[in-house]
């Protein structure tokens, strides 16, 4: 037996791929599934059954169309109670995977009501679990992302799944869906895989004897849930239409009814863009970023460089069920008049002892608990997009803009830009940095 993982940086997820025999089972697949079945078919293995644990908040499932394809048993939770033909998989009822391979579903409520991990078993022996967003390496699947009015229950609910998977034999392998830079995590899930004999040892959430106990643990520092979020339990419940084509057409000029991002380096962006444009560089979470930050499924124009291959942006957005791309828009010309200033960290600090100074810091709240820039207006990146720009900055003088590394900082600074303020962003460092510059020049 073997199991071959699918990582998705940008949304923190694993799709896995276990194979025995010829035989394959394909556990929660994002939307583009070519990557799998190409996998599948290069190690010659016929895919039997397509899994999904739960219902995802984070992506639109690609599980219809991978069964579809592969003419593969699609199996859901019982309770997930989709519209599209599956098998439901009830707590215990065994699935007879052939050749000494057993799938058994195990009822995992508290990321969502109807999770529910998948034992396989191999002669009689359990050898791994899929458990999505139930254990975690190191942490467990967050419980609020249905809302607050359920968040509690569903926290309670995730004590006695974690320790229901807990009881498994220690070698039996931990296969989570969510993991290091998920959104759906509780905690800051550590490795992608590991044991139930290891997380029994090192996860501090199982040493919590009672749920309202993990309950408080979970809920006492909630991070904040992409604006996306909320269209994708729908969606998955509904079904997903295929996998968009990743080429769009070459466009001269931006449709008049569409939304601009530039997917250019941010060095580019800030030499010019078209006006109205927010700069998202292109990178692993820039699907995330349009999800989280423009109204959702609007049309979208992309903006890029000469040869730079948009593939994956549209790729990216498509996970999130954005579908919208109207093309892509590569010559500027001289309408690229929307401008930012982006220096490194000695210029930065030197610019802070300039008169009229204004700085904004849009780092996470847990962020700014461990380090503050003092003088700092402090505003999350979405939130300068929900609640508009803080009445506190003049447009007059410049803003200087700061995040942890300089991602987040040019986004602000190319949304602060068309809303007529002067940015200057902060690129190649973060706050700490600034932080640590000033008290070694206070010290000097």
């Amino acid at each position: 037996m073997d199991v071959m993982s699918f990582r998705t940086p940008g949304l923190g997820d694993q799709t896995y791929l276990l194979t025995h025999e010829g035989r394959g089972i394909l556990v929660d697949p994002q939307r583009d599934i070519d990557r799998f079945l190409t996998a599948a078919a290069e190690h010659d293995v016929e895919l039997r059954f397509v899994l999904e644990t739960h219902l995802h908040n984070d992506y639109v499932s690609g599980a219809e169309q991978a069964a579809s394809r592969a003419g593969a048993e699609l199996v859901l939770p019982a309770a997930a109670a989709a519209t599209y033909r599956h098998t439901p998989a009830f707590h215990l009822e065994e699935i007879d995977g052939g050749g000494g391979l057993t799938i058994r579903p195990v009822h995992t409520p508290g990321h969502t009501p109807e999770h529910t991990s998948y034992l396989v078993l191999l002669d009689g022996e359990p050898v791994a679990v899929f458990s999505g967003g139930s254990l975690l390496v190191g942490s467990a699947g967050r419980t609020d992302l249905l809302g607050p009015e359920r968040a509690r229950t569903l926290a309670r609910l995730q004590h006695t799944s974690l320790h229901r998977l807990a009881a498994l034999p220690p070698g039996t392998g931990l296969y989570p869906t969510h993991g290091e830079g998920s959104l759906c995590t509780a905690t800051g899930a550590g490795r992608l895989t590991s044991t139930i004999g290891a997380e029994r040892a090192g996860n501090p959430l199982l040493a919590i004897d009672e749920p309202e106990a993990l309950a408080d643990a979970l809920l006492a520092a909630p991070m904040p849930i992409p604006a996306f979020y909320r269209h994708m339990g729908p969606a998955n419940t509904l079904g997903v239409p295929p996998m968009p084509p990743v080429e769009v057409p070459e466009l001269s000029a931006v449709p008049a009814t569409s939304r601009v991002v530039d997917v250019r380096p941010r060095r580019a962006q800030a030499d010019g863009m078209l006006p109205g444009s927010l700069g998202i560089e292109l990178d692993d979470d820039f699907g995330s970023w349009v999800g989280w930050l423009l109204p959702y499924a609007e049309p979208i124009t992309l903006v890029a460089g000469p040869r730079q291959d948009v593939a994956e942006a549209v790729t990216q957005l498509a996970r999130i069920g954005i579908d919208t791309v109207q093309g892509v828009v590569r010559d500027l010309g001289r309408a690229a008049t929307q401008t930012y200033e982006l220096v490194e960290l000695d210029d930065f600090v030197k610019r802070l002892a300039r008169p009229h100074v204004q700085l904004l810091d849009v780092r996470l709240d847990g962020e700014r608990e461990e380090t503050r820039l003092d003088g700092a207006i402090e505003r999350f990146l979405p939130e300068l997009f929900t609640g508009g720009v803080p009445g506190e900055l003049d447009p007059a003088h410049p803003v200087l803009v700061a995040c942890a590394s300089g991602r987040r900082a040019a986004i602000a600074a190319s949304h602060l830009a068309r809303r007529g303020y002067r940015p200057i962003a902060l690129t190649g460092a973060g706050v700490g940095d600034v932080v640590a510059a000033l008290k070694k020049r206070h010290a000097a």
